[in-house]
């Protein structure tokens, strides 16, 4: 499949959604939801001047990996960074297989346990897209 490589993949995604993300998997587990008083406040300004900005998928992943790092929230950072970036794989219409693997080495990428060897896969697929 020959998609547009650089593009707003990220655009649909306000800090608002982000937030409202973060409060369902909160919920969803019984956990307090709220900002950390450390990193909320940097990584709203972060995701505000960068979310709509055209750029590959691999920067894509890379924003909400340092988001993830940053902890906005009191809990599912990973989670909810993953998440956005699960959601963005979704439309891009690839086989269910292909979505999968794609979904895992985001997820793993943005929650920083990928290996060398995930990442230079994900970035192949990258590449590829063009």
């Amino acid at each position: 499949m020959i998609l547009e490589r650089i593009r707003p993949w990220l655009a649909p995604f306000s800090w608002d959604v982000v937030t409202a993300q973060n409060y369902q998997m909160c919920a969803a587990k019984g956990a307090m939801h709220g900002p950390t008083s450390d990193g909320h406040e940097a990584t709203k300004i972060l995701w505000e001047s960068r979310h709509l900005e055209p750029m590959d998928l691999t920067e894509a992943v890379d924003l909400c990996r340092c988001c993830h790092r940053l902890a906005p929230f009191c809990f599912y950072n990973g989670n909810t960074f993953s998440s956005i970036v699960g959601l963005v794989i979704l439309k891009l219409e690839l086989l269910p297989e292909a979505t999968h693997l794609l979904r895992s080495l985001a997820g793993h990428i943005v929650a920083g346990v990928a290996s060398a060897e995930e990442e230079r896969a994900f970035r192949e697929f990258c590449e590829a897209m063009a």
